[in-house]
């Protein structure tokens, strides 16, 4: 018997996807300082690509210097990343998988610390004074330079071998940044009403296209609602759609909770209702909370194409292999610390889920 989640899928770019799983781009800080690919970082997502997954995105990678949210972070900004990426993309080819960029800045969080500069978002907000510093506000030079980036990087990308590259719209980094209505007051073209905050990320999307060629997957993941921006669910539904119109591949939406029902939708999956926005030739990808086999048939169920597994793939390299099973149950957390190793995760990535509460086990229980 093929379950419902192990059936090729093709996206509109013509890429066939060998089965509707994903690996949903997550932080582990495993890649050396300058961006280049780490050992531990290879080993990690080609372990997921070896476990039966059809597509693996990497973690966020930086598009420019001052855009880096994290020490560790992978970069795809400059050609000395080319050569590791091009490792990368074959290692998760040899596989099977697709393999997808996570394109990335983080705006204000990208901290001064760490750029050696002031950051900068759409406008001068206030994001939480306890934890981030009032970034200074974009100028127009600032805003073609990252339009360009994005450009630039997703060239890089392509030609290193990767299908396609995610625009990371959501979480609160940049792009999702000009989205919000509390984070964008921009007065120009840039900012203000809903239609002058989608301007920057599609000149993203537009720029990107034009950079890469027609076949090459690009797509974008939302967060529906990230309240302390001004980004609500009526607004991110009409930025699904504007971006489908647009021609992108598929729209990613980032549930933190996949199965848990909104206060103003009590009685529709979220999942259901960016299917009704999105049309049915885009690609429509649910990720949030996903741990058992039944979870993702229901969000496909749902009118989700494709399900993106995050914290489970930490844990189960080979989901959808023991998925195939009569009986599947994955291995779930709390986790040992040797457990995740086996599991190719490097020290450095097991110390930032600790993170995480109850997600990495003390050594001496």
């Amino acid at each position: 018997m093929t379950h419902k989640h192990l059936t090729p899928f093709t996206l509109r770019s013509g890429h066939t996807l060998p089965n509707r799983l994903v690996v949903a781009a997550m932080t582990n800080q495993q890649s050396n300082d300058d961006g280049t690919l780490h050992e531990r970082e290879l080993r990690w997502l080609e372990a997921r690509a070896r476990g039966g997954f059809g597509c693996v995105t990497t973690c966020a990678a930086h598009v420019s210097p001052e855009g880096q949210g994290w020490p560790g972070e992978l970069g795809v900004f400059d050609d000395s990343h080319t050569p590791g990426l091009t490792t990368l993309a074959s290692a998760l080819r040899k596989h099977s998988a697709h393999g997808w960029v996570q394109l990335f800045h983080g705006g204000v969080r990208a901290p001064e610390t760490l750029i050696g500069e002031q950051p900068w978002s759409a406008t001068a907000f206030s994001p939480s004074p306890d934890k981030l510093a009032p970034p200074r506000a974009a100028t127009t030079d600032d805003i073609a330079r990252t339009i360009e980036a994005f450009a630039a990087s997703a060239k890089r990308c392509e030609q290193a071998g990767f299908e396609g590259v995610e625009l990371h719209g959501a979480h609160g980094y940049l792009i999702c940044q000009f989205l919000g209505a509390k984070s964008n007051s921009r007065t120009d073209e840039w900012g203000g009403s809903f239609e002058h905050r989608l301007r920057f990320p599609l000149a993203i999307y537009d720029a990107v296209r034009a950079a890469t060629s027609d076949d090459f997957t690009v797509g974008i993941r939302l967060s529906p609602e990230v309240s302390t921006l001004g980004v609500h669910i009526p607004e991110s539904l009409k930025t699904a759609r504007i971006f489908a119109d647009r021609g992108a591949d598929f729209v990613h939406i980032s549930l933190w909770d996949a199965f848990k029902a909104h206060d103003d939708y009590p009685s529709q999956p979220l999942t259901s209702l960016f299917r009704e926005a999105v049309p049915s030739d885009c690609a429509l990808i649910s990720t949030g909370g996903v741990w058992t086999r039944e979870q993702a048939i229901q969000l496909m169920d749902e009118g989700a194409d494709l399900v993106g597994l995050g914290r489970a793939a930490i844990g189960n390299p080979d989901w959808p292999i023991q998925s195939q099973k009569d009986v599947f149950e994955p291995l779930r957390p709390p986790y040992r610390p040797a457990q995740l190793r086996e599991r190719a995760l490097s020290d450095r990535f097991v110390d930032y889920m600790r993170r995480w509460p109850n997600f990495v086990q003390d050594e001496t229980t």
